[in-house]
């Protein structure tokens, strides 16, 4: 049986927790712990248990809590020898015990199995304010000492075994936490120096001294101060020897992926560059290590954020590589030509990490292999090969985490949430994992449930020093403050790119931003644009730094400028707006591209807009995109700003913005087809439009109404509504369009010849106009109806013409209807191969498109070859 003081009170019995959990059966146990193998009357446990009272308890009381706590932990574990008790425990079995005789021992392993035991101050959970009895702060004030002397004495094993570089993060720890511990101090100068960082050795001296003359008015030790002036003269005893200089940091543990790029990482000159935190530093390290035996003559190491002078890391390097102290330049430029001497002959390789710019690294290149990371692509260094890091993908993100907590831990379902929130970037896995590693209560669900509320995220991605929010400070606190308020601008977006339009409408600086790794180039967009990337965390940090009124104004700065380039698209992309006059073909295509590119963009504004409270703004950027998304069959997104634009128009309570949601959902019902729930929502439209609209409004509405008894079956009552339609509309567009149905009604009807003047009247209308996407769905359907009269060549000829204009518009969606409908001239020419080949390449685009109707027909046309 084993007795746990050190930290929590606990006792274990092999696997079994046998751990009292009543305090006074704790108590009783930490007073006999304490006492262990001292015999102790009632009278003196009554008063340790009761330390404020004055025998106002009976002795059968004490009695019966020692008899219950037998029977937790073993009658054979506390004995009674003449009216005493004592806790009969070998010093194995107490924690205490083994802790004072390994470090009274000394050895390297014995001090580490020493420290294996230190949970924390003893008793912490009994007494931890040690104020219930004297024998607590007493143990801890000996055991905090041990502890100290036994960190102290294991660090200098390290250090002896040339792991100085190795216990750096640690010591720089232990000075924090033990600022008057002049040992860890010394240990920590000389780790410094052997790491080739003199200066800064020479620094923390100086540090300590002011912090002793100005707080208690003492030098430090002597034994310091004489490891000083040993440094300040280059003392060579205090190097270690061990062989040739291998600075690199410790390999890092669970290194997951990256296998496409570890090949390429060790070369001429290489910089490998990525945004914060995607663990360009550790493959660059792994990389290094994993091709170590390629460089005997040794690697050298600078991180260049923390010695960031070209100057001091030319001066650490030379000594490495043995120049004397004496005989080290005082001028950069000597330095330099001096170490590309040392290194001219020599298999080395350098490794120069976390560069901010050129300038830090021109100095330091020489004819040997050199490997630069950094968050900026380093563009001024012409000659290298670079190397671009991303985010891990979700295979190598779930692997990493499976790692990092240990196999079976967690479902893959909760691991790929914990992926997704993380957005797969490798130093936010990292934390995550030794978050869970560090609490084996913890589930990945449970962590999963912290990070998903996104105002809190940055808060709970710490472990230790580690913080992602650190992370991203880094850079943000170099940039400029125009290129700050960029950022924080860009954290009102939740698109997954922006093209750089939208940099500029927040104030331009996305180079710079990229060159800070808080901001990533993406893709040259089909409108040849830039986009850019924010990664969801650095989002999230971004948005730390706006107020809500910042947040506003930026929102309504970008949609000023959104919508005025969607309306100068050449679509009539405001429902019932009036037609665009004419223009080249060639500038519909480019504001299609352009709305094609943007589209997912715009769509996330509309939800943007939303989440801000700007509903006004939301409503009317959802109605506008409407015609687009229709066009286009993009049914989702347009489900979506429809849902969110009607939501918005009623909080502003405008019944007009209201009715036109109405009806563009009324639309999408009717593109999917939906007959029953598009009239719903246009009889819905038509009444508030009844109420609040204008005539226009409400003949626009009639209209679709009209189309969809069309598409029921119900032709009469279509026919009425359309020909009142007809006489309430002045504007040439509305007026074509109307025919368009009409003839579309009279088709169905078997009026053929009514149908083919309907449709020729609105396709001249239409092409005066220049609505050349109407104009061409407007000879489709003349087409079905020239086929119908059995007028074939006529049909050809139209069909021919509608998809000539297709092709010139870019459209592919119309390009695959009049695919489809110059397949049926053709079956109806005899031409069954041609039609077959015809209805596949319309079947090919329908399929890309995700058009389940334009599907169906393809098919039905295919079947008929």
């Amino acid at each position: 049986m084993e007795f746990r003081i050190m930290g929590a009170l606990e006792v274990r019995d092999g696997a079994e927790n046998r751990t009292p959990t009543a305090p006074k059966h704790r108590d009783l146990l930490a007073m006999f712990v304490l006492n262990a193998r001292r015999p102790l009357t009632v009278g003196r446990l009554r008063k340790l248990l009761w330390p404020r009272e004055d025998g106002e308890r009976s002795d059968s009381l004490v009695r019966g809590y020692i008899g219950q706590l037998r029977q937790l932990i073993g009658k054979d574990v506390i004995t009674t020898v003449s009216g005493t008790y004592t806790l009969a425990i070998e010093e194995e079995q107490l924690d205490v015990d083994r802790f004072r005789r390994l470090v009274a021992r000394g050895s390297r392993e014995d001090l580490q199995e020493a420290l294996a035991l230190w949970r924390g101050p003893a008793l912490e959970d009994v007494d931890p304010d040690a104020g219930r009895w004297v024998e607590t702060g007493r143990l801890r004030e000996e055991l905090q000492e041990l502890h100290l002397l036994a960190l102290e004495r294991r660090v200098g094993y390290e250090l002896d075994a040339g792991l100085h570089r190795e216990v750096l993060a640690e010591l720089r720890r232990l000075v924090a936490q033990h600022p008057l511990w002049q040992r860890f101090h010394g240990q920590y100068m000389l780790a410094l120096y052997r790491s080739g960082r003199r200066v800064d050795a020479l620094n923390a001296y100086s540090a300590l001294r002011d912090e002793l003359d100005e707080g208690h008015a003492v030098e430090p030790d002597a034994e310091l101060q004489l490891l000083y002036h040993r440094m300040l003269h280059d003392d060579v005893s205090l190097h270690v020897s061990a062989g040739p200089p291998v600075l690199l940091p410790r390999d890092v543990a669970d290194f997951t992926g990256r296998q496409d790029l570890l090949d390429q990482v060790i070369g001429d000159q290489v910089v490998v560059h990525g945004a914060a935190g995607v663990g360009k530093s550790a493959l660059a390290v792994h990389a290094a290590w994993q091709q170590r035996e390629r460089f005997p003559d040794g690697i050298l190491y600078a991180d260049l954020r923390e010695t960031t002078a070209p100057a001091a890391v030319l001066e650490d390097f030379l000594r490495w590589l043995g120049c004397p102290a004496q005989a080290v330049p005082a001028t950069l430029d000597r330095r330099e030509r001096l170490l590309r001497t040392y290194a001219a002959n020599r298999r080395l390789l350098v490794l120069l990490d976390n560069a901010a710019d050129e300038g830090q690294v021109r100095p330091l290149l020489t004819a040997c292999p050199t490997v630069v990371t950094s968050r900026s692509t380093l563009g001024g260094l012409t000659g290298a090969t670079r190397v671009p890091v991303g985010v891990l993908d979700d295979d190598d993100a779930s692997d990493l985490v499976s790692r990092l907590i240990g196999p079976g831990r967690a479902a893959q379902a909760a691991t790929a949430r914990l992926v997704r929130l993380c957005g797969g970037l490798p130093i936010a896995l990292r934390i995550a994992g030794s978050r869970l590693a560090a609490r084996p209560a913890w589930t990945v669900d449970y962590l999963v449930g912290l990070l998903a509320d996104e105002h809190g995220r940055l808060d709970r991605l710490h472990a230790g020093d580690q913080a992602v929010r650190g992370v991203l400070r880094l850079g943000y606190d170099g940039l400029p403050e125009p290129a700050r308020r960029t950022l924080r601008r860009l954290g009102t977006l939740s698109a997954p790119d922006f093209a750089d339009w939208v940099a500029a409408v927040f104030g331009g600086h996305a180079e710079a931003l990229v060159e800070a790794g808080l901001l990533e180039t993406h893709v040259i967009d089909v409108a040849g644009q830039v986009r850019y990337r924010l990664h969801d965390l650095t989002r999230l940090f971004a948005r730390e730094q706006l107020d809500a009124d910042a947040a506003h104004e930026a929102l309504s700065d970008l949609l000023a400028v959104a919508m005025t380039r969607v309306q100068a698209s050449r679509f009539t992309l405001v429902s019932g707006g009036p037609a665009s006059p004419p223009a080249a073909t060639t500038d519909i295509r480019q504001s299609v591209e352009w709305l094609h590119a943007e589209r997912v963009f715009l769509v996330n504004l509309v939800d943007d807009l939303h989440g801000a409270g700007l509903w006004e703004e939301s409503w009317r950027l959802a109605h506008l995109l409407t015609p687009f998304l229709e066009r286009q069959r993009f049914l989702q997104d347009w489900r979506r700003t429809c849902e969110t634009g009607l939501e918005a128009a009623r909080r502003t309570g405008s019944a007009r913005g209201v009715a036109l949601l109405l009806r563009d959902q009324g639309d999408l019902h009717r593109a999917e087809r939906q007959w029953d729930l598009a009239h719903d929502r246009l009889r819905l439209a038509l009444s508030a439009f009844l109420r609040e609209g204008t005539a226009r409004d409400v003949a626009h509405t009639r209209r679709r109404i009209g189309q969809v008894h069309l598409e029921q079956g119900r032709l009469n009552e279509a026919e009425i509504n359309l020909v009142k339609c007809l006489a309430a509309f002045e504007n040439t567009k509305d007026i074509a369009e109307t025919l368009c149905v009409l003839g579309s009604v009279a088709h169905r009807a078997g009026r053929f010849t009514e149908a083919a003047e309907r449709l020729c009247d609105a396709a001249a209308r239409l092409a005066d106009l220049g609505e050349r996407h109407r104009h061409a769905d407007v000879l489709l359907e003349l087409t079905a109806v020239r086929l119908a009269q059995g007028l074939v060549p006529d049909a050809r000829q139209v069909a021919q013409q509608a998809r000539g204009i297709a092709v010139r518009l870019g459209d592919r969606l119309l390009d695959a209807r009049g695919l489809l409908m110059l397949a049926r001239v053709n079956l109806a020419e005899g031409a069954t191969e041609r039609a077959r080949d015809l209805a596949g390449e319309a079947l090919k685009i329908f399929d890309e498109a995700g058009d389940d109707q334009g599907r169906g027909e393809a098919l039905e046309v295919l079947r008929g070859t």
